[in-house]
């Protein structure tokens, strides 16, 4: 496309000049005719990616390619037209809004964006209207703003709405371009909807042996509105139905659930109706006062009970019943009484269980209930006697109640007072008359309404002794006379009469022995007879000569043991010479001579070279099924060390070695020296036939030995 041309007042018209174009886009966007100055775009402009550019022209002259006329700057703009739609941000706005809002109530704002120029023309001036969603909804057609348009839109009867907005360029003009997106409108819940029964009559039914808090059944309420609008709480309303049942709302469910309240009872009341009222837990003060019926619902709930057949009921539970200890066996103790609750009144037989009876002191009647004893009752042995009394249904045996009985033994003043304890009593040889020697109590094991009332008396007159009552259930036994001799007496029995004030009276001799003894002149004990020395205890001198005897008894045993251990041998450690870990092996065979080399091979012993490598070792039982190999010594070595070391290895290595150590010996001498064997022993030439030269080159330790060998060997030649 041609724009307009650049023209400079140097050229002429001659075609001596040239335009030059330079700037952002020359080349790629916009071309310049070199002769005429006109300015080309070769591409179609967008004025959403850029505006405006600038460029600079330059004038030469074509044959010199001087500067005619400076640089120059100069813009090209860019005019906008509407080619760009309208675009919202969302292809979906989800809002919501209350149900029974007011009309003109926002919802949500919705907005669209043009690339074109807002400044130029109204390419980019939008105008909001709404598609769908009429008549409920309306919108702002210079901001997008969506409000409600009718009044009381109810959740209820519809909760969901799409509505649909487009935006227009050109101010909504023909020919403008448009861009649509759709608003998912929720309608929120409000507590408008009342909880309501669907039938205002409920029939339940229960066991009258239902226990206390167990649900007998459910009822429910409708509520048109969600969560926690349609909470709801019932009520019982009636007097009757509070006493015997109540009702608790179920969180989960929004039901009722009837709870027993007391314990039920056919035979008194077989049906019960009362009246159930809902409500919502939280209400809206908006709508509670609307001119729609009340904001709560009531239902008559009717509870049919339903006969069990019980088992026996006592006219007690428990029952305590009084009998005096002396009752004969065959005596009346009480009578129990039981009967049937439902309301064929069966009749019910009575039993005793044993186990509660193990000693089978009472029976009973089994029509009546009358318990009687078998035996006769002690109420010093036991004061109660508790037992359990079974009543049975007889049509039904499997109907059982147990009922305690306990049987209370009164007490009956059979038994005689007695000494509270045992009373040594001795007196003085040098006693004065009317001397307190002992005060005495006595015990009663009855138990008297008032309390014990004892009266103490000598039976006959005593001349050594008399007993002075001191009206506090106790009495002070006092001398008669002055004066006792242990070698005339030395024990006095004193009979005591003691005697109780119940009703009939007990009365008992209890008889204290007195023991004459000598005491200083302070009235202290020093000794008494031989008995009564015995029933006091030993005395101090016999303690001391018993323990000096445990003494000598436990040197003689230390004394036994210390010589014992002296003689004492410790035992070997092995006692059988065939014991396995016996690792020594010794050989007494001396041969049979140099010349018997067949009785043994005392060359086996001297060179190791010979062994048998694949002998096992004697001193175990080879476990292996294959020989160990052992390996024989270096040739070249003739140290002795090194070949003890390298036997120390195969031992250390050896599989078939015993756990435990062990000695193994080598008559080892050395591997042979470079003059062999000097013995005579397997040599096989004469003595004439040796040469003894080279002993003088075994240096100066065989230079004497090499004197006596040569020089023999010269006599012999000459």
């Amino acid at each position: 496309r041609r724009n307009r041309p650049l023209h400079s007042n140097m050229d002429r018209g001659d075609g001596n000049v040239k335009y030059i174009l330079t700037g952002e886009g020359v080349g790629s966007l916009f071309l310049i005719d070199e002769n005429s100055g006109d300015i080309h775009a070769t591409k179609r402009l967008d004025r959403e990616e850029r505006a405006i550019y600038t460029l600079h022209a330059t004038v030469v002259d074509k044959r010199t390619n001087e500067t005619l006329e400076a640089d120059t700057e100069f813009n090209i703009k860019i005019h906008d037209i509407n080619d760009n739609e309208p675009k919202f941000s969302k292809d979906l706005y989800f809002a919501s809004v209350p149900e029974m809002s007011d009309v003109g109530t926002s919802v949500i704002q919705v907005t669209a964006t043009d690339a074109d120029d807002q400044t130029y023309g109204n390419s980019a001036k939008l105008v909001y209207s709404i598609l769908q969603g009429q008549p409920y909804f309306s919108v702002d057609s210079d901001n997008g703003t969506i409000r409600t348009a009718l009044p009381n839109m109810d959740r209820e009867t519809k909760e969901n709405y799409q509505v649909v907005i487009q935006a227009k360029d050109m101010a909504g003009q023909m020919g403008g371009l448009s861009g649509t997106t759709t608003v998912s409108i929720t309608l929120s819940d409000e507590n408008d909807s009342p909880p309501r029964f669907a039938n205002h009559t409920f029939r339940l039914s229960t066991l009258e042996s239902a226990e206390v808090g167990a649900a007998i059944g459910r009822i429910k309420a409708n509520d048109a509105d969600v969560g926690r609008n349609a909470e709801m709480q019932y009520s019982i309303v009636d007097r009757d139905g509070q006493d015997m049942f109540t009702i608790i709302s179920d969180q989960n469910t929004q039901e009722g659930v009837i709870r027993v309240k007391k314990q039920l009872d056919y035979e008194k009341q077989r049906t019960y109706s009362f009246k159930v009222e809902v409500t919502n837990t939280y209400l809206d003060p908006r709508f509670m006062y609307s001119p729609n019926p009340p904001f709560k619902d009531d239902a008559m709930v009717r509870v049919t009970i339903e006969d069990v057949d019980e088992p026996p009921v006592f006219s007690r539970n428990p029952y305590i019943i009084e009998v005096h200890e002396d009752t004969a066996a065959g005596s009346f103790v009480g009578v129990v009484s039981a009967r049937d609750p439902d309301a064929d009144n069966n009749s019910v037989k009575y039993s005793i269980d044993r186990h509660t009876d193990l000693e089978r002191l009472f029976n009973i009647d089994s029509v009546n209930g009358t318990i009687t004893t078998l035996k006769g009752l002690d109420r010093e042995m036991s004061k109660w006697h508790n037992i359990s009394v079974v009543a049975t249904e007889i049509s039904n045996p499997r109907q059982t109640t147990r009922v305690p009985v306990f049987i209370k033994v009164l007490d009956v003043n059979d038994n005689a007072p007695e000494f509270a304890m045992y009373y040594e009593t001795f007196v003085c040889e040098n006693v004065q008359s009317g001397q307190l020697i002992q005060t005495i109590s006595a015990v009663d094991t009855d138990e008297p309404l008032v309390g014990h009332k004892f009266v103490f008396s000598i039976s006959s007159s005593n001349p050594n002794f008399t007993i002075v009552d001191n009206e506090d259930n106790t009495a002070r036994i006092l001398t008669r006379r002055a004066g006792f001799s242990r070698r005339e007496m030395n024990t006095y029995l004193l009979p005591v009469v003691i005697s109780d004030n119940d009703y009939p009276i007990q009365s008992s001799t209890s008889t204290l022995t007195v023991n004459v003894c000598a005491c200083d002149s302070r009235g202290n004990m020093q000794s008494c007879n031989t008995e009564a020395l015995l029933s006091a205890g030993l005395s101090t001198g016999a303690l001391v000569a018993i323990l000096l005897c445990v003494i000598i008894l436990l040197m003689i045993v230390v004394l036994f043991a210390a010589l014992r251990r002296q003689q004492r041998k410790k035992e070997p450690l092995i006692i059988s010479k065939e014991d396995v870990r016996d690792n020594v092996v010794s050989y007494n065979d001396e041969g049979g001579g140099e010349e018997d080399t067949q009785a043994f091979d005392i060359g086996t012993l001297r060179n190791p070279e010979v062994m048998d490598a694949n002998k096992l070792r004697r001193d175990i039982i080879p476990e292996m099924l294959f020989p160990f190999q052992r390996t024989s010594p270096i040739k070249d070595n003739a140290d002795v060390r090194e070949f003890i070391h390298g036997r120390l290895h195969e031992n250390d290595s050896d599989p078939t070695a015993p756990p435990y150590d062990s000695l193994a010996t080598y008559a080892y001498e050395g591997s042979g020296s470079l003059a062999e064997s000097l013995s005579s022993l397997e040599s096989g030439c004469v003595e004439g036939d040796q040469e003894y030269d080279y002993l003088s080159n075994w240096g100066p330790p065989f230079k004497k030995l090499a004197d006596m060998y040569i020089g023999k060997d010269t006599a012999r030649e000459t």
